[in-house]
């Protein structure tokens, strides 16, 4: 009998604590497909921050450090140096990424530091009760944003694929979504492009990941996956911005 669906070996077998509809547990499967398929559980070591990332040691099956909020790029950094070796990612929030972390975030890119930073992006504060983020769309009503977020005031969302790609040390810079089927396939196969830049040794590779939060949208999970399509798409396009395996190839 053909298997047509196996739970991942270092996806540990335990109860999610994730809210009904967020995207996060799609995301961690995605991450260890990946890691089951290129055999390198036993080498991977994966940093992840305050928020709702922060109990991912939890479901990884590799080696997980923390980190403080906003510093899992620099944690990851002194990680790789140090076991230049192993397969090195951070799985960070955009509450943590774009706003406290942003420096980090900038300067692996300018370093172009051999690691994986998977990005997930759902407009929000997630872990703290939904705040306003960088990321926090104009219009958007949030806990800290009870009108809709004022571009006047609040000033503009923060689109980091297209940032990070003006960087040099940025090898692959690649938005995606999990809003349906063929966007979470899509997913997978860039964050295995990540991994595999870092095997190769190509420099900074950084997947944004469009996801949920239906508790703080206030939407069910079905309405969340709408809001992905109808709202976060739009704004902030899918595709790849920087990749510097194609630019060799054209080169070629």
């Amino acid at each position: 009998m053909a298997v047509v669906f196996d739970h991942p070996k270092s996806l540990l077998d335990v109860s999610t604590h994730f809210c009904p509809g967020c995207g996060h547990g799609i995301v961690h499967r995605l991450v260890c497909e990946v890691i089951d398929e290129m055999g390198i559980e036993g080498d991977t070591i994966g940093v992840v921050p305050v928020g709702c990332s922060v109990m991912s040691y939890n479901y990884f099956g590799c080696d997980v450090i923390e980190a403080p909020h906003g510093r899992a790029p620099a944690v990851a950094t002194g990680v790789k140096r140090v076991n230049p070796d192993k397969f090195v990612f951070s799985y960070q929030g955009d509450g943590d990424l774009a706003a406290i972390g942003t420096a980090e975030t900038v300067h692996v890119g300018t370093r172009g530091e051999n690691i994986v930073v998977i990005f997930i992006n759902n407009t929000t504060y997630g872990m703290t009760g939904g705040q306003m983020a960088p990321t926090t769309l104009p219009g958007q009503v949030t806990q800290t944003t009870p009108f809709g977020r004022n571009v006047e005031t609040n000033g503009y969302p923060i689109r980091v694929c297209e940032m990070m790609a003006t960087l040099s040390g940025t090898a692959l810079a690649q938005r995606v979504a999990i809003d349906s089927v063929p966007h979470i396939r899509e997913a997978k196969k860039a964050i295995r492009k990540g991994f595999e830049n870092q095997k190769e040794k190509r420099g900074l590779s950084i997947i944004e990941v469009l996801s949920t939060c239906p508790t703080n949208w206030g939407l069910s999970p079905e309405e969340s996956m709408e809001f992905v399509k109808d709202q976060m798409i739009p704004y902030y396009p899918l595709g790849v911005y920087k990749d510097v395996t194609a630019e060799e190839g054209k080169k070629a």
